[in-house]
């Protein structure tokens, strides 16, 4: 009788162990999960900040290469019409 009382000691000890080993599982996974939802969190700020970011240089892209293709029918325009710009 001794020996059940004592079994039953061990098995409590074991499932201690085993609830703790459970409980610092779903504590490291709730961690990870939490890390996961921040990540994911910065990459639809960061995507979101990028996509404006872009659109504004793009912007600026396209008045300057219109602005450049101004300057080159203007240069092209004196160069085919040099006495324009030379004093008689």
């Amino acid at each position: 009788m001794a020996r059940a009382g004592g079994m039953g000691i061990t098995n409590a000890v074991n499932v201690g162990i085993a609830v703790q080993a459970d409980w610092e599982n779903r504590e490291f996974i709730s961690h990870i999960s939490l890390n996961v939802r921040r990540l994911f969190e910065f990459l639809i700020q960061f995507e979101s900040t990028t996509k404006s970011k872009l659109a504004s240089l793009n912007g600026k892209l396209d008045t300057l290469e219109r602005r450049l293709e101004l300057l080159e029918v203007q240069v092209a325009s004196a160069s085919a019409n040099p006495s324009l710009f030379t004093s008689s």
